[in-house]
């Protein structure tokens, strides 16, 4: 039993009772004898623990007995059920109360489930990211939940089914398979191109309820509606929560930072919740997000799901850690993304460039005195000069790296011999200045976060009917905009993210009629921390 008392109910049962029955009835009550004409029993704590038995047993023990006087056990059904109840329900703070005249507290220990108790309220306060665990866990244990919440039950379903019109791969299969055998909970880290927005609408169908859909860009949020009108018949069902568009559609489309906004309303409406670009959930404000939405039900999706910081790790819990995960190099192996080679150009500062270069860098080390980046940081933050000082010629000397004109002309001198070849490049660097300069010297198309929507559009829609030609991207072309056909990139300037590297790569990737191959030129400065990071980004990116 889950640590409730069983009540002391006498009840009548008419007539001669059978030797078969009274046994059977004895493994719950006592006989106390005969009353006007009845058997008289009365249940026994004792008795039905000794027997291992549950509540949900000794009510089918007493409705398998006819003879029993049906008011005594719909009495005591109610009784029993009235014992064991727990009440779930959203507190006014948003988060969720278990109210019961039970005691929990080990039921929850063993399902693994700390609850803070508030004594004022007399109820277990639970955040709403663990209601679908909970629930469960409370059913299992033969309690009978009353679940005000609601995402669990018949309310939640979509008002029709739909139809996915879409034919998966087999590695889609198989994600999506490995997302249903964790209930409906997990990561799944595909590379981009790999078609993770698809297995999802695929999810979606199948699991048939209501879904919000949190992605990181406005561009992201058209793009998700009209794949799900392209692979599904959901048409009306389908809408977007965001800006001045506010429409709590049955499948909804919101950006994270709406969702932030909102998740006190979103919570209360969605079993289901898909979260896009999955590896920016642990950023202080975003996390609040996923620990805020009580769907019990959530698939994140993401090209790589490590981060620089580490704080990948905490999204596990949360989501039900990842499930399927699969690298650019294995499915073009499969066939299902572009044949690719990545080449590593090497290139030296000019001679007054490595001048000012080295005295800066002597410089660095003098004020560093053999402390880490991070250390240096952190002795800034506390007021050290010295850290300061450091801190502000490593920036002189990234700028310099970034900026070297010997970078510059080697990235022409590639843009010029692939437009010959009739490519179409993309070239990618952190810094919007060093893309305006760019896109200028080689006439090429621009893309950065200045850019209104209207004026992105034009640019994409021009590169995307373009049988050859240049665009030039800052870290805005890092996620959430689809260039299906470039078949060459550049990274003249990024970091050492093996994220970033794979997405910028994904952008190359999505097979092509007429397509057979793609290549990435990363150019590195040699002598500069451009080597450590390209480094990096080969022992990480297991490609």
């Amino acid at each position: 039993m889950a640590q409730m008392r069983i009540p002391r109910i006498r009840f009548r049962v008419k007539g001669w009772i059978s030797e078969e029955d009274f046994r059977t009835l004895t493994r719950i009550a006592k006989y106390a004898g005969r009353v006007e004409g009845y058997s008289v029993f009365e249940l026994d704590q004792a008795r039905v623990e000794r027997n291992e038995l549950s509540a949900d047993d000794v009510i089918a023990i007493l409705r398998s007995i006819d003879s029993i006087v049906d008011e005594d056990v719909d009495y005591i059904v109610k009784s029993l059920n009235e014992a064991r109840k727990v009440e779930v329900y959203f507190g006014d703070d948003g988060w969720i109360r278990l109210k019961s005249r039970i005691y929990l507290k080990d039921i929850l220990i063993e399902e693994g489930l700390a609850l803070p108790y508030d004594r004022k309220e007399k109820a277990y306060r639970v955040p709403p990211y663990l209601y679908g665990k909970v629930v469960p866990a409370l059913q299992r244990k033969g309690l009978h939940v009353t679940d005000e919440v609601g995402l669990l039950g018949s309310k939640a379903i979509l008002p029709r089914r739909i139809e996915f019109r879409g034919e998966l791969r087999p590695y889609q299969e198989e994600a999506l398979k490995k997302w249903r055998e964790n209930r409906y909970n997990g990561i799944i880290a595909l590379p981009t191109g790999a078609g993770k927005t698809v297995i999802a609408i695929a999810g979606i169908a199948e699991l048939g309820v209501r879904t919000l859909i949190v992605v990181y860009t406005k561009e992201q949020v058209r793009q998700w509606i009209d794949s799900i009108r392209r692979f599904t018949d959901a048409g009306s069902l389908v809408g977007a929560y965001y800006g001045d568009e506010k429409r709590l559609s049955q499948i909804t489309v919101t950006t994270y930072q709406t969702a932030y906004r909102y998740v006190k309303l979103f919570t209360r409406y969605f079993p289901l919740v898909v979260y896009d670009e999955a590896h920016h959930l642990p950023a202080d404000k975003f996390k609040a997000i996923a620990i805020g939405m009580a769907s019990p039900y959530k698939l994140g999706l993401s090209a790589t799901i490590e981060r620089e910081d580490g704080r990948h790790v905490e999204l596990f819990p949360l989501l039900g850690g990842v499930i399927y995960s699969t690298s650019p190099g294995e499915l073009t192996r499969q066939g299902y993304l572009a044949v690719y080679t990545i080449r590593t150009v090497k290139v030296e500062l000019l001679p007054k460039e490595k001048t000012k270069y080295n005295q800066l860098r002597r410089r660095y080390h003098a004020l560093a005195r053999g402390r880490t980046f991070n250390e240096l940081l952190e002795a800034a933050k506390r007021g050290d000069k010295e850290a300061i000082e450091a801190l502000r010629i490593h920036k002189q000397m990234l700028k310099i790296v970034q900026h070297s004109e010997a970078k510059l002309r080697k990235a022409e001198e590639i843009v010029r011999d692939e437009l010959k070849k009739g490519s179409k490049i993309i070239v990618f660097t952190q810094l919007k200045s060093q893309a305006e300069e760019f896109a200028k010297r080689i006439n090429g198309l621009l893309l950065h976060g200045g850019l209104d929507k209207r004026r992105r559009a034009s640019v994409l829609e021009r590169f995307k009917n373009a049988k050859s030609g240049v665009l030039v991207v800052t870290t805005v072309g890092d996620e959430g905009i689809d260039i299906p056909d470039a078949n060459v990139g550049i990274l003249l300037s990024g970091t050492s993210s093996p994220r970033q590297f794979i997405q910028r790569l994904g952008r190359l990737l999505r097979p092509k009629e007429g397509k057979n191959s793609a290549v990435l030129y990363e150019i590195v400065m040699a002598g500069t921390s451009e080597e450590y990071q390209a480094k990096r980004r080969r022992r990480l990116r297991r490609i």
